[in-house]
């Protein structure tokens, strides 16, 4: 078998690189602050965060492609192609929902950047599957290297991005994303040979160089303008905090340390049906943490609060609860009797229908039942 030789074309190379950091970028910004977001808006950011890094690796992996330059003219299937966008937006919303709605733990940080990782190279081989009248041929060592590569860069990328999330954990990620994409893309071709191949499969129309030039400088212009809009974001200049605004006081940021917010007694909010609504705390005799979130219950219904437990805490400090167990919040006026256990106990709410006991860790006995004996 006679492989072909080949170059890459620098400018596009340094382009292709160029789209990786700013798909990264933009895909981290748009998932940046959403614990204070409604639900629905939750959802809306995670979308559009899929769509830009999984478009983002398929805009990558593309440029460079339209730098690949051989003694042959090569075109490529549109269905495979579009298959190959697919791949990379779908996979990379799934690690987003991992991280975005379940317990963010160490676990769970490898687990999604292993899921990155994955998408990474199925996009690339999908995507070279679909070139027509010339063949790539891999070589086992160089599949090994590239699925390695992707798993362990993709990993660290996000173990970069939401260890903490801040905006140096932010633009840290936004590299590790990027040299992820980049660095899997071109270990990848270095594993490959080409050859060429006077047989057109049928799965699709074929497109050449010319239209894929075209889809490519699309998708990067939306990704550019989507750069720029989170870009200006985060650059937006904080407003002094002795100096009132206009439009009122400024509501808590986002990125803001827990703490710094304010820790006074206040309604609760929940989530119904797209709609942000609120609770006394009053009514409410336990709130329970999900993963990120928390449940709050009252005689007759279990609502979705986007509060951590942390900042249900924080929030309701000087109010009815106390903390009786590591995942539970309670309010004593609704306990209708105590059990001990052996090293632990169980606090019952025998008029709630939703919720009718809890539990108390061996370290709050003392705490909650001085509560309730008051």
């Amino acid at each position: 078998m006679q492989f072909l030789n080949y170059t890459h074309n620098h400018w596009l190379v340094a382009a292709s690189l160029a789209v990786a950091l700013m798909a990264g970028f933009t895909g981290l910004s748009l998932t940046s602050g959403l614990r204070d977001k409604s639900l629905e808006k939750r959802k809306i950011s995670v979308a559009m965060a899929s769509v830009a890094l999984g478009g983002g690796i398929w805009s990558m992996h593309f440029v460079a492609m339209l730098g690949l330059q051989l003694p042959i003219l090569f075109y490529y299937d549109a269905v495979i192609t579009l298959i190959s966008a697919m791949v990379a937006i779908l996979i990379v919303g799934c690690s987003l929902l991992l991280l975005h709605f379940r317990s963010r733990t160490p676990v769970t940080l490898t687990l999604a950047g292993a899921i990155i990782g994955i998408g990474i190279v199925a996009m690339h081989y999908i995507g070279m599957a679909g070139l027509e009248l010339c063949r790539a041929v891999y070589t086992p060592l160089g599949l090994t290297i590239a699925v390695v590569g992707s798993l362990v860069l993709s990993t660290g990328a996000v173990w970069l991005a939401y260890g903490k999330r801040t905006q140096r954990n932010l633009l840290l990620g936004t590299v590790g994303f990027g040299l992820a994409v980049f660095c899997v893309h071109f270990v990848a071709i270095l594993g490959s040979r080409f050859t060429a191949s006077p047989v057109v499969r049928d799965v699709g129309p074929v497109i050449g160089n010319e239209v894929m030039a075209i889809g490519v400088v699309l998708t990067s212009f939306v990704l550019c303008g989507a750069f720029l809009l989170s870009g200006v974001t985060l650059l937006a200049p904080a407003q002094p905090k002795d100096e009132p605004s206009v439009l009122g006081p400024p509501e808590p940021a986002a990125d803001l340390p827990i703490a710094a917010r304010a820790a006074s007694p206040r309604q609760i909010p929940y989530e119904q049906n797209g709609r942000t609504l609120f609770l006394s705390p009053t009514t409410v005799g336990v709130i329970r943490a999900e993963g990120h979130y928390t449940f709050l219950y009252t005689r007759d219904a279990k609502l979705f609060c986007a509060w951590s437990i942390t900042e249900a805490e924080i929030h309701l400090r000087g109010g009815p609860f106390i903390r009786a167990h590591r995942s539970y919040l309670i309010n004593p006026a609704h306990v209708t009797r105590f059990e001990r256990l052996k090293d632990n106990g169980i606090v019952y709410f025998d008029s709630f229908e939703p919720l009718k006991k809890a539990p108390v860790s061996r370290s709050k006995l003392q705490l909650v039942r001085a509560a309730l004996r008051r």
